[in-house]
Parts: C-alpha cells; sequence; structure tokens
C-alpha cells in the first residue's frame, strides 16, 4: 500500500493544480491520500473537501510547522511506502507508483528513493534521461518515497530545524542504521518553482540561506565524528567569510543569524548527538552528491 503525504500552508492554487494532476493516483485503492493543512486561512481545507472527497484531509488551526506536519502523516500511516510531495510539485513520469514499488522491491537496502526533479513553473522540452539509478548522500524534501521500515528506523525530522536541512539528517540517520538513499531518475516530478525570481527576493533569498547554512553546522555538530568537526566547521566559516570579503554583503545578515541560531540551539545539539563512525563518515564522504536539479538533455 502507497501513502502519498503533502502538507500546505495558504497556498490554495498549487495545491489544488496538484490534485488535479494526480486525480488517477487518487483513483487507486492501494493509495492513501493525506493533505495536512497547517493552520492555512485561504481556505485551502474547504477547496480539499469540497473537490477531492477522497483525499483524507488534517489540519492544525494554528500552525505548528512544516516538520511537524510530516512526522505526523509519516508516524500515522500504515502504508508500506511514502512518498512526500510539496504542494507546488507533481508527477511527470507515467506509473510512477509501480515504478517506485518495483525499486524498492529489487532494492531491499534502499530506504528512500529521490526523485528526479525539474525545477521550473513550465513544462519540460522532453522528459527523458539517460541517467542510471545510484546510491547518494541525500534527497530533497519536494519528492522523495520511503521505505517506511526505514523510517521507523531512525528519529523523526527535528521540530527545532523548523524548515531546511532535515533530508540531511535523514539520511545520515539512514547511514547510521545499514539504509540507503537512491537516487532513481525514471520516477520524474515537477517542482513549479521559479529561480530566478526566487534568487531576486532579497527577504527569500535570506531566509533559505540562512536556514541551508545553519541546517548543515547542525549537521556536522550532531552527526559527523568528533575529530571532523572543527575543520569542517572553520573551512565553511572561512569560506561564507570569503564570499563577504568579495562583495557579496547580502550575506552578512544571514551568515551571523545562523551563527546566532546555533548558540540558541546548542542544547538541542548536543543532546542530539549521534555521530558517525570514522568508518560511516568516509563511506558516507565517497557517495554521489545529493541530486537536486535535472536539466532536460538535448
Amino acid at each position: 500500500m502507497f501513502a502519498i503525504l503533502i502538507s500546505t500552508k495558504n497556498r490554495k492554487a498549487d495545491l489544488v493544480f496538484t490534485l488535479q494532476q494526480m486525480v488517477p493516483l487518487l483513483e487507486r485503492d492501494d493509495v492513501e491520500f493525506v493533505v495536512y493543512d497547517d493552520g492555512s486561512s485561504d481556505g485551502t481545507s474547504e477547496a480539499v473537501a469540497e473537490n477531492f472527497p477522497k483525499v483524507k484531509l488534517l489540519r492544525n488551526e494554528i500552525s505548528k510547522g512544516y516538520m511537524f506536519c510530516r512526522n505526523q502523516m509519516l508516524n500515522e500511516t500504515a502504508a508500506d511506502y511514502a512518498i512526500s510531495l510539496d504542494d507546488d510539485a507533481h508527477f511527470l513520469s507515467e506509473n510512477p507508483l509501480d515504478e517506485i514499488q518495483a525499486y524498492f522491491s529489487g532494492n531491499p537496502k534502499c530506504g528512500l528513493i529521490a526523485f528526479r526533479i525539474f525545477w521550473n513553473t513550465k513544462s519540460p522540452i522532453n522528459t527523458l534521461s539517460t541517467q542510471n539509478p545510484h546510491r547518494v548522500q541525500g534527497f530533497v524534501g519536494c519528492g522523495h518515497a520511503w521505505r517506511m521500515e526505514a523510517w521507523r528506523s531512525i528519529p523523526d525530522y527535528p521540530l527545532w530545524f523548523e524548515f531546511y536541512g532535515e533530508e540531511d539528517f535523514s539520511a545520515l540517520h539512514l547511514l547510521k542504521q545499514n539504509w540507503e538513499v537512491h537516487y532513481v531518475p525514471q520516477v520524474l516530478i515537477q517542482h513549479r518553482v521559479d529561480m530566478k525570481l526566487r534568487s531576486q527576493l532579497n527577504k527569500d533569498f535570506g531566509f533559505r540561506y540562512r536556514r541551508s547554512l545553519r541546517s548543515g553546522w547542525y549537521s556536522y555538530l550532531m552527526l559527523y565524528p568528533a575529530s571532523k568537526i572543527p575543520r569542517i566547521i572553520a573551512y565553511s566559516g572561512l569560506m561564507q567569510l570569503k564570499k563577504i570579503f568579495k562583495g557579496n554583503f547580502k550575506i552578512i545578515n544571514p551568515f551571523f543569524g545562523a551563527g546566532y541560531d546555533l548558540i540558541l540551539n546548542a542544547r538541542n545539539l548536543f543532546k542530539n548527538r549521534a555521530p558517525l563512525t570514522i568508518s560511516e563518515y568516509e563511506t558516507y564522504r565517497q557517495l554521489k552528491e545529493t541530486k537536486i536539479f535535472w536539466t532536460p538533455e538535448k
């Protein structure tokens, strides 16, 4: 059995479009489709209830955060495989659930499938790919599938991460439990994001940069071997300072904000420390990097 899980807040139009693209999956008897409305005030819940009665609708009257919703849905489902999608992401490949089930069945050590992701508001010129499945370091939150046995073997997403970086946290814990993350290009989604517009919005840039930077530091401090941490943190900080000295002044506030967040969450970092062994760390370093962006092949 499959579960398709979407968390959303005040993005009714994006969510409705996504659900419309996935109507055939809604009709399957082996699919539980769940939408978690995290305190929307734009009529999201009403639109889902009225137009998609087969969707299981959960709702927080007051927002509890993205991580809370994702943890809740994953911990409550009885499905064998759970697919997590953003509210602005939908499948482009045919028969994605069959591909997911077949891959998990043929790869018993794979605990999570990372999808091929096309980031654009317009459809790709083609969806063909010559890439082959392979093991990677991590995955992207907007589109992936869990083998639920693997999810249940690791800690929940940390609520204090708020947004960003929980994927690396989970991928490292999967490694500790002898599970693997595999990139499977046969499953393609479109993440309907205008990357150029996002990069031009200073407020959005600062917010995302700060969370991206701090989440990396969080993972280093909680999950890397102690002997590796000083050099990695120092290198990361030095790279940020070099960018600033070269004139990239818009990262100043996010950089110092991430440092403040590190101090603020020192107790959480210490409490949740579960480092990789040196052997596990070397295995992780040798893996191919997370596949984030896919560009149509000519």
